[in-house]
């Protein structure tokens, strides 16, 4: 992805002006800020990037390095922090092949040395059957024939 691209995150913001610099090594605002950080690393296939943003206590040791998953959407659902601890619940739409899907978590974060982690979440997925005429589940606001659901 070309840096001037917007972020995968949805923000509308160029990802080096967005999750980039966090991806680089900023530190991140908030959980939500974090939440979207991760997302876009998805996204973009950053396996260090999660790793080192995941609490170690939850942190898997490795993430796959040839995910078929394709991110195409996220939705801040609410957010907050009280303190070191922070909360986000989203949405992100995805598609594998020709089959999509929504990925809906209620995600805990740490404040630890300063730092923002993704401690874990609870997530449950939902197979989406979008027709040609519905609204593409990319978020785009064209029916799905025009845009990223084919045949």
């Amino acid at each position: 992805m070309n840096d001037a691209e917007p972020c995968p995150c949805g923000s509308g913001l160029p990802l080096t002006a967005c999750c980039g610099r966090y991806h680089d090594g900023e530190p991140v605002p908030t959980p939500e800020a974090l939440m979207r950080s991760r997302y876009s690393a998805f996204a973009l296939g950053l396996n260090d990037y999660l790793l080192e943003s995941w609490a170690p206590e939850t942190r898997p040791t490795a993430l796959p390095d040839d995910d078929p998953t394709q991110w195409v959407h996220l939705e801040i659902l609410d957010h907050g922090e009280d303190g070191d601890t922070g909360r986000v619940h989203f949405r992100a739409t995805f598609r594998e092949g020709r089959r999509w899907g929504a990925l809906e978590e209620r995600s805990r974060f740490r404040r630890e040395a300063g730092r923002w982690v993704y401690v874990d979440g609870e997530p449950s997925v939902t197979r989406l059957k979008p027709g040609r005429n519905d609204p593409c589940p990319c978020g785009s606001g064209k029916k799905g024939k025009a845009c990223c659901v084919r045949g």
